[in-house]
């Protein structure tokens, strides 16, 4: 942490908890990427207020996860990946690299796809050209964080996070809830098999593993390693406003988006596309909300590709533990999604199919970071306490094995 920082967190910690925000914001855009777009579009337009507490439960399972990684770079001064790295030999190191870089580029093609999208709602671009469009935005913007460093890239980010948020929001205000209806969606239950498969699909794929490991060199990166006591103290206890404050928000979009489609698309055909749910909300709220919702998703591809490139970036130098070329790591990733672009894969499916691979993800980040941050010895008195880690191998088995079910059931379905 600078030394500026650290004396305004010693001196006035309410003024420090306002200015020590931005790196759980950055993270956060994990969680409004298309994929949630297309996920929670379908739940509310086919089964209504049913899953609205799928949406709860799984923010809160990624605050926890989220607040985890950010501790971990924090007190050791290591982004996850590295943490790794130091416990691997070198093949394993290398095997473990692979899996977490076919992680980045499945997460990659959803958020281009999306960002696609959307510029072929706006502007009827073709899907290749929206995809080269999007990618190039995505390194404009890590040339940014390059340039100008973290600060200046948190605030561009977090400012495309509230265009996000704006694009989703706005509908409701043109037609609320009901509600009764949404505390009626709080109780847990579904309604047949297709309800289970839709909310294992929300929660099983909720915690994306590049922003697990990203988080953590985003705390180190902005804050340095804070010696143990009050400064460290104060820094964490930001740092969990800092993740609280950034899953409210992306957990107020997702719900929102649910809310928009169980309010207005309920029973309307072909909702389960992003195109589809376009047309719908343009035909039951006109242009105008229609708009928005398109802007919304663009923004959200831009920014999502963008924070999946960076996190790409320093899983490839955390495990290889070199330094490669801005444009260089960007193009590892950025590739196959213009390949599945150019060869006319239906995008919806490339969606769905991107969040099958990242479901093998999710042991290989979850597993890890919470048997690191219960190491007391590496943690330096910093350590999970004993319900923290129970919660945390709770969360990381729950979502572990919804992961393999939604994969069962998408192969087999």
């Amino acid at each position: 942490m600078e030394r500026t920082e650290l004396s305004i967190a010693i001196k006035a910690p309410k003024r420090a908890a306002v200015m020590l925000l931005g790196p759980a914001f950055v993270a956060s855009i994990a969680y409004v990427d298309p994929g949630n777009v297309a996920a929670n579009v379908s739940a509310g337009a086919q089964y209504g207020f049913l899953l609205v507490w799928v949406i709860v439960v799984a923010n809160v399972m990624a605050g926890l996860v989220q607040y985890l990684s950010a501790k971990l770079g924090l007190v050791t001064g290591r982004t996850l990946p590295e943490a790794v790295a130091a416990n691997c030999r070198t093949r394993t190191r290398i095997a473990y690299w692979l899996q977490a870089e076919l992680v980045a580029m499945a997460t990659d093609l959803a958020e281009v796809v999306g960002g696609a999208i959307a510029l072929y709602l706006l502007f009827d671009l073709p899907l290749l050209i929206g995809g080269v469009i999007t990618g190039g935005v995505s390194l404009l913007l890590l040339a940014v964080q390059n340039r100008r460093g973290q600060r200046v890239f948190e605030r561009v980010i977090t400012g495309l996070l509230l265009v996000i948020a704006i694009g989703f929001l706005t509908s409701l205000f043109v037609q609320p809830p009901r509600v009764d209806e949404v505390v009626g969606g709080l109780v847990p239950r579904f309604d047949g098999a297709e309800s289970i498969l839709l909310a294992t699909a929300m929660l099983g794929a909720t915690v994306m593993p590049h922003a697990v490991y990203l988080h953590s060199g985003l705390a180190r990166d902005r804050h340095g390693r804070p010696d143990a006591g009050p400064p460290r103290h104060r820094l964490l206890r930001a740092t969990r406003y800092d993740v609280g404050l950034a899953m409210l928000v992306a957990g107020a979009v997702n719900l929102a988006m649910l809310l928009v489609a169980a309010t207005n698309l309920q029973g309307m055909e072909n909702t389960n596309s992003i195109e589809g749910a376009y047309a719908a909300v343009q035909s039951t709220l006109g242009h105008t909300v229609a708009l928005f919702f398109a802007t919304g998703l663009l923004a959200s591809g831009l920014a999502s590709t963008s924070v999946g490139a960076y996190a790409g970036a320093m899983i490839m130098q955390g495990l290889l533990r070199k330094s490669y070329p801005l444009l260089l790591r960007r193009l590892v990733t950025l590739i196959p999604a213009l390949v599945v672009l150019a060869v006319g894969v239906d995008p919806s499916r490339a969606l769905v199919l991107s969040q099958v691979v990242l479901s093998f993800g999710i042991p290989f980040a979850l597993v890890p970071l919470v048997r690191l941050t219960s190491n007391r010895q590496l943690m330096d008195g910093a350590a999970n306490h004993r319900v923290t880690t129970a919660l945390g191998w709770s969360v990381a088995g729950v979502i572990s094995v919804l992961n393999v079910v939604l994969i069962y059931l998408t192969v087999t379905g």
